[in-house]
């Protein structure tokens, strides 16, 4: 059973944890968040609602949990190992803003229940954010020892990192027209780069 008062990188899962998870992403891809039920989601996971109940006691704790974990993987990918620490934090945050505009599940949710989608992503300072507050402020941290990031306040600054990143990703279908994906992506690099550059002058 999940211990909610840890992290998610600290909990391990069980089987069936993962078998619950599992079934609500096809739930969710399948029928969107509005329509997702917590018996829906027992019966495609083999286990009882009870078994369910006891881990998440309703479908928006299961699916914010989901949701925190599908981005924490998209941010392990997406995060360059090597580089200045600039260079792998602008890298990272746009190759994890295009992923996020195109994987199924966040795909399903903008289009379906773009108002929950808001309120379990990017409507409060919840989990997601605060995880990608702080993993940005690392990584600024780093940039800034090894001169590449300008200086600044790094928690504030990944703040605005986050904006930055969440505008992209939110606004991408209302621009597409303008700007497709790859020009997405380059202009988006160019934002950030010159945001951090300490020179002003960017990548």
């Amino acid at each position: 059973m999940p211990d909610h008062g840890r992290t998610e990188a600290e909990i391990p899962l069980s089987a069936i944890d993962l078998a619950i998870l599992a079934a609500a992403r096809d739930c969710v891809r399948e029928f969107g968040m509005r329509r997702t039920t917590l018996t829906e989601v027992a019966r495609r996971a083999g286990v009882s609602r009870p078994t369910v109940y006891r881990r998440w006691p309703d479908t928006g704790s299961l699916v914010a949990e989901l949701l925190v974990r599908e981005l924490r993987e998209i941010v392990a990918v997406a995060m360059p190992t090597t580089g200045t620490g600039r260079a792998r934090l602008v890298d990272g945050i746009v190759a994890g803003a295009a992923t996020v505009r195109t994987n199924p599940l966040f795909d399903k949710i903008f289009r379906t229940d773009t108002d929950l989608m808001l309120t379990y992503v990017f409507g409060r300072l919840g989990r997601n954010q605060r995880m990608l507050i702080d993993l940005f402020a690392a990584s600024i941290r780093f940039g800034q020892q090894d001169g590449s990031i300008r200086g600044g306040e790094p928690e504030q600054m990944a703040t605005m990192l986050l904006l930055i990143a969440q505008s992209a990703v939110q606004s991408a279908g209302t621009v597409a027209a303008l700007l497709a994906g790859p020009d997405l992506d380059t202009e988006l690099t160019a934002a950030l780069s010159g945001y951090l550059d300490p020179l002003g002058k960017g990548l």
